[in-house]
């Protein structure tokens, strides 16, 4: 599927009629905020599944990975998308299209899709926030009409494979704005106005989805007061806070408290997004996992998801992951899922 040039008048113009029509698409709605979320970010997949690598259960059985992580609990699936990707097997891919087929998958299997979009070719995160190549020299009144653009697009692809997320990160990471500079958190009514372009965007096709916030290191509390009061000032709209934590078991329920107190100050419920640890220390990152999983219970957070737990080793420069590699099975870091 091709984007074509839409105005943003007319996507406006549109949006009420979409909103209408909009929940009767096919996919998950989002989760009862009673019941705690299990997840994982397997946006890889597709790629290693290219590269003819495979997946086994603990017992030695081969199943396709959807399967294996839901004898974990795992009822969600985190995908990623890159606007216009290269085709390095690392580092590229991720399109709209390559992730929404997969969304199908994940539906099928009766899972849950969190799509996360990183308004980027590549990789953005806590320290790098840089536009697509074809917005770079973008003024920001040219850069708002391209998310509302992109983001309508995206989100009409995903209905066309009959998806409807539960979540939509507008950002990954963005303690610093997104598509810097034009959108710097130094400059927040621009980084509000492309951000509330991406969220209208979102509503218009599918009103009922949550449109999430997505920040990094809660463990420094003044940047995410820094974002989220210059957000809020300048009407920023989202739904719910998600955070990304690396940290050890030892933090995690500080680390937690504060997802929860600067959740609480915006009124919004939270969630962790990002979770991880060495796949060579079992021990301590499935205490790490555990103790998080306890913590967002403990505080109200709604569900935590793994990054990339069953990546192998010819695409993970992480020594991160859940899974051996050598042997194909999870490692004993998955039983933090059914322990927890």
């Amino acid at each position: 599927m091709t984007a074509h040039p839409i105005s943003r008048r007319t996507l406006l113009a549109g949006s009420a009629a979409l909103a209408a029509g909009a929940s009767l698409a096919g996919g998950a709605l989002p989760a009862n905020a009673a019941t705690f979320i299990k997840g994982a970010d397997i946006s890889w997949t597709p790629q290693m599944e290219a590269a003819g690598l495979y997946w086994l259960d603990a017992s030695g059985a081969k199943h396709d990975l959807l399967t294996i992580l839901a004898q974990y609990g795992i009822s969600a699936i985190r995908l990623r998308t890159w606007v216009n990707p290269s085709s390095d097997p690392s580092n590229g891919h991720c399109t709209i299209q390559e992730m929404s087929a997969y969304a199908a998958r994940v539906k099928a299997r009766g899972m849950q899709v969190m799509l996360d979009l990183h308004f980027g070719d590549t990789w953005n995160s806590v320290g790098v926030q840089n536009p697509p190549a074809a917005w770079q020299n973008y003024s920001y009144s040219q850069m708002r009409d391209a998310m509302y653009d992109y983001v309508y697009h995206t989100m009409n692809v995903m209905k066309y494979y009959g998806v409807t997320p539960a979540w939509v990160q507008i950002g990954n990471e963005i303690n610093s704005g997104i598509c810097r500079p034009v959108g710097s958190v130094s400059n927040p009514a621009q980084m509000t106005g492309l951000l509330n372009a991406a969220y209208e965007m979102v509503k218009a096709v599918f009103p009922n989805t949550l449109v999430m916030i997505h920040l990094a290191q809660p463990q420094n509390y003044d940047v995410m007061q820094t974002f989220f009061s210059r957000y809020a000032a300048n009407g920023g709209k989202w739904d719910i806070n998600g955070f990304s934590s690396y940290g050890s078991a030892d933090v995690a329920a500080g680390i937690v408290g504060n997802m929860k107190s600067i959740s609480d100050a915006y009124g919004k419920p939270f969630m962790q997004v990002e979770f991880g640890g060495r796949v060579d220390r079992v021990s301590s990152t499935q205490a790490a996992l555990k103790a998080y999983i306890t913590a967002l219970k403990a505080n109200g957070g709604q569900g935590l998801f793994y990054w990339e737990p069953a990546i192998m080793s010819q695409f993970n420069s992480y020594g991160s992951g859940a899974w051996d590699s050598a042997t194909r099975k999870p490692t004993a870091i998955m039983d933090g899922f059914t322990q927890a």
